[in-house]
């Protein structure tokens, strides 16, 4: 995209948003210029609203700039010197204090707190957002469930301004669970009015428009090519933004998003490829912050309920084949963390790397012993959201996997249908991220390895064995015992590698380039961008 066309698109956005006057780059701009981010990626968000059927990675940004949750989590500084959040420490957003008892907790509302309409936000938002996000079902549910959030009975209204959250027992994940994404607060007389019968929780509507009292309010919403949010100057979740307005536009080539990096026409991305994070980290011309995802993973799953993936030999055999090293190398030049060739050593931590390593012989030998000793035909899924990571890693996959005789084709998902299809868990050989937003091993491992079967077990997994594990985990950490939760943490990854359902590859990283003049950024355990704390001098 030439620099002028990019700044006439700009200009429209602007326009579309009703921003008056000039473009907004024009030297007698500079105020408007310092208050506007320009954000270039690769997708955006398929729905506005987390509590949405399917809805992708982008829309969680969305969702966390533009609603409030009652608490968030204080920031500490991470081992790359970035502001991190500190996942034991919150504080009051939407509320104003917390009051932890034994078996609920209390919390008052900020009396001054509105929607984007003016509408006050009173105990019944709270009680119906949170019923919503409850009963509405698929991911939202079982998000709320991993911290024992199961029942709209736990939300009680105690007056207008107060809220209490019974607690179905004692849960060390219950409250780090209320400051995550998905118990936002939404304006519940306005989505009311667009409820209907067959959409009780007016998803439709929400799937459009924002309705929350967050710090920023979107104004247009066009799939596929921008999102545009400005600022709720009445936030009283924090202190207000330094950025006025957000364009986010999705710029699919990675070569156009790093040229109008360069150029000075953008000022951030996040995904572009990793190469060009090393070059443009060596050029020295951006900030490039490179920080590993909390408690996730690139892996390659299995669909175990189908053959061929339904024998364990041939799962180890696909371990066995798999080209670690060139996909570090390859893709992601070294911004990644290994997650193979393992000493063996279960440590109580996750992620940590499993014992396998390329061995073709090894892997040649073990297809055989699974009755497949000429291989057989499979397709290989991906995001094509992720194009950049995800395309070439498939094809090394690809090539690995045909020296052992098994021949894939290749199938790219575009990344506003990805979520959906990977749900239906009819994928036979796909690779996916996962990363838990609570920075605990058995929270990932409810996610990703449970009988509960959550949309992420994406390899339709189920082993009582795993289950007790994982369970005794949970209710050990909730009363403090050390020893029988060190036993199970160490008991859920030995099992987890030795049926290995899905393969970790590396624990990847999330790599920002920013103008030098944009400060301010924090990492997050959904790994999107919090505009809230960016400034543009």
């Amino acid at each position: 995209m030439k620099r002028r066309d990019f700044l006439k698109t700009v200009t429209g956005a602007a326009a579309g948003a009703a921003i008056p006057g000039p473009a907004i780059w024009s030297a007698a701009k500079a105020d408007a210029r310092s208050e506007t981010l320009l954000i270039v990626s690769e997708s955006g968000p398929n729905n506005l609203d987390i509590h949405g059927v399917g809805t992708n990675v982008p829309g969680y940004e969305v969702s966390w700039n533009c609603y409030d949750r009652l608490i968030t989590h204080e920031m500490k500084t991470g081992a790359n010197g970035v502001p991190y959040y500190d996942r034991d420490k919150f504080k009051p957003e939407l509320a104003e204090d917390m009051n932890v008892g034994d078996m609920s907790v209390t919390f008052k509302l900020k009396k001054k707190a509105t929607f984007h309409d003016g509408a006050p936000v009173t105990a019944k938002d709270v009680k119906w957002s949170l019923d919503r996000a409850v009963s509405v079902g698929g991911f939202p549910t079982f998000q709320m469930s991993a911290g024992s959030l199961t029942k709209p009975e736990q939300f009680v209204i105690v007056d207008d301004n107060t809220v209490r959250v019974d607690f179905a027992k004692k849960d060390r994940l219950t409250i780090p669970d209320l400051a995550v994404i998905v118990p936002c607060i939404v304006n519940s007389e306005l989505v009311k009015k667009s409820a209907t019968e067959k959409d009780p929780w007016g998803l439709e509507y929400t799937k459009q428009n924002t309705a929350g009292s967050g710090a920023y309010q979107v104004k247009s919403w066009t799939a596929g090519t921008e999102v545009v949010m400005e600022r709720n100057e009445n936030w009283v979740g924090g202190p207000i933004p330094k950025i006025k307005r957000v364009i986010w536009r999705m710029v699919p080539q990675s070569g156009n998003r790093r040229a109008l990096l360069e150029r000075g026409d953008a000022d951030i991305s996040y995904d572009l490829p990793n190469k060009d994070f090393v070059e443009l980290k060596d050029s020295g011309k951006l900030n490039i912050v490179s920080t590993p995802y909390s408690n996730g993973v690139q892996y390659i799953g299995m669909n175990v309920t189908q053959p061929p993936f339904d024998n364990p030999k041939v799962r180890q055999a696909v371990a066995y084949a798999l080209p670690y090293q060139k996909i570090m190398d390859a893709v992601l030049f070294g911004l990644a963390k290994p997650m193979f060739g393992g000493t063996g050593a279960t440590e109580v931590a996750w992620p940590q790397p499993h014992k396998f390593n390329t061995d073709i012989a090894k892997a040649k030998a073990l297809l055989a012993e699974a009755g497949y000793p000429n291989g057989f035909e499979t397709t290989l899924s991906f995001d094509l959201g992720f194009a950049g990571v995800n395309e070439p890693l498939c094809i090394l996959v690809q090539e690995s996997l045909g020296q052992i005789g098994i021949k894939t084709t290749i199938n790219k998902i575009p990344g506003a249908n990805w979520r959906t299809e990977l749900n239906k868990k009819v994928l036979p050989l796909y690779t996916n991220v996962f990363s838990g937003w609570l920075d605990y091993p058995e929270y990932f491992f409810i996610w990703c390895y449970s009988g509960k079967n959550s949309i992420f077990n994406t390899m339709s997994y189920k082993s009582p064995e795993m289950d007790k594990f994982i369970n005794g985990a949970v209710d050990a950490a909730a009363i403090g015992d050390t020893p029988t939760y060190d036993k199970d943490v160490r008991g859920f990854v030995d099992l987890a590698y030795a049926d290995i359902p899905r393969i970790p590859l590396y624990q990847p990283y999330v790599n920002v380039a920013m103008q030098k003049n944009v400060s301010g950024y924090q990492y997050w355990f959904h790994r999107r961008l919090d505009y809230r704390a960016l400034v543009k001098a």
